[in-house]
């Protein structure tokens, strides 16, 4: 009897233990969700699910959750080409997703709602650009509406990878580079990807942003272009600013166009090269067609002044260039709206057109055909004659656009010419 009851008791405590182990390695095997409890929604989320009007939207049917991996396997794609930040995190929510139940409704709805934020900063990301510009007076942003509508009506429109071909940059050069990214690139760390993902930021700003009717300067690559009827009219080289006085990148408009304008010095070019200049040699002014001017514009007889009374910081007047072809603006100027008091502008040094290395100038771009850009801007209004043949001191005048023409100034250092991809000095050493 005692024997019988020693009998049962092990075999309970051998099924206890076998049972302990089992669940041990259950539990062991389920995976590891670090969803959090409580998730911290972000607004552009909070209006998705407020238009919704239900709490979940991917995990409430197979169909959904199907969806659901298809926009994580697209976003983690992009990523991988270079087409979005890496900053876009996929992994804990696919954990979550391959737990065979869900069963806690709080896990349930925080899992559905870090999908659509995911989702819904991918398609955001995928239309708004990062391309750097020091100035930029044209881009606006999207309000959070479209995106969410976007996602909403992508139900029913096919793959994912279709929406998200439709939805990134359509731009010839763009899909050259975005395919060269991914063919030939290895690792994202190397200087030719960090060029090639700068040159497909700008690319997409001006897929956005440009109208019908633009110019671009490409800095490293010292050309500009006028596209008309979104149709390249124009080409042409330039000069940008050296590397001690790099030419700023600019996002703006043309609004003017100077005929036989005056070069006003600028204070850090008159302070450091001209005033010393004319210290020692007070005829310098007149030899190079300089004059002295107030603060109001009014020339002031420079004989009547004592030079060496005056020094860099305290001299109260600033230096003009005499108009005429032998400024060095020569006889035309265009204005372009931006801080940096930088336009584009003719050129009294035309030989530096036929080198090789063009990155002579104070921050300001010189054109190789400004005549012709002029021609076209203004429709043929203007007088090629007398720009050609004027002379010393030939009147200024300013001839007002009838609209705003776009002016991007942007640093690319990658061209694509038809299937062909070009790598460019970096010249600024802004690609690090």
């Amino acid at each position: 009897m005692l024997y019988s009851s020693n009998k049962k008791g092990i075999s309970l405590f051998k099924s206890f233990l076998l049972f302990l182990l089992t669940y041990c390695f259950v539990t062991c095997q389920q995976p590891t969700i670090k969803i959090d409890s409580v998730v911290k929604t972000d607004s552009l989320t909070q209006k998705f699910y407020a238009i919704n009007h239900e709490p979940l939207y991917w995990l409430s049917s197979r169909k959904d959750a199907k969806r659901a991996t298809e926009w994580l396997t697209a976003i983690e794609t992009a990523k991988k080409s270079g087409i979005v930040s890496r900053k876009l995190m996929t992994s804990q929510i696919r954990t979550a997703m391959l737990a065979k139940n869900i069963r806690d409704r709080v896990l349930k709805v925080n899992t559905d709602k870090q999908i659509t934020s995911l989702v819904l900063y991918f398609i955001k990301e995928l239309q708004e650009v990062n391309a750097h510009f020091e100035y930029d007076g044209l881009s606006s942003h999207l309000s959070d509406s479209v995106y969410i509508h976007q996602l909403m009506n992508s139900k029913d429109k096919g793959p994912v990878s279709k929406i998200v071909s439709e939805l990134d940059c359509q731009d010839h050069d763009y899909q050259i580079l975005k395919k060269f990214l991914k063919d030939s690139i290895k690792g994202t760390d190397s200087l030719k990807y960090k060029k090639v993902a700068m040159a497909m930021n700008y690319l997409r700003y001006l897929s956005v942003y440009k109208q019908s009717e633009y110019i671009v300067v490409n800095i490293p690559e010292t050309e500009a272009r006028y596209y008309q009827k979104d149709q390249l009219t124009l080409k042409m080289k330039i000069v940008a600013g050296k590397k001690k006085n790099p030419t700023p990148t600019i996002a703006s408009y043309v609004t003017d166009i100077v005929t036989f304008p005056y070069w006003n010095v600028p204070f850090s070019i008159a302070s450091k090269e001209l005033f010393p200049k004319v210290q020692k040699d007070e005829s310098y002014l007149e030899r190079n067609n300089f004059e002295v001017v107030d603060a109001k514009g009014n020339v002031v007889d420079d004989s009547d002044l004592n030079w060496d009374s005056y020094t860099e910081k305290n001299f109260p007047y600033f230096f003009r260039e005499s108009t005429g072809p032998n400024n060095s603006l020569g006889v035309l100027k265009f204005n372009l709206q931006n801080p940096f008091n930088i336009y584009l502008h003719d050129t009294n040094l035309k030989g530096a057109f036929a080198k090789d290395y063009r990155f002579l100038s104070h921050g300001c771009i010189r054109l190789e055909k400004p005549i012709e850009l002029a021609d076209l801007l203004t429709r043929g209004n203007i007088d090629d004659w007398e720009l050609k043949t004027g002379k010393k001191d030939t009147e200024s005048k300013t001839i007002k656009l009838d609209r705003k023409v776009q002016v991007f100034i942007v640093y690319m250092p990658v061209t694509v010419d038809g299937q062909k991809v070009t790598f460019l000095e970096d010249i600024y050493d802004l690609v690090k």
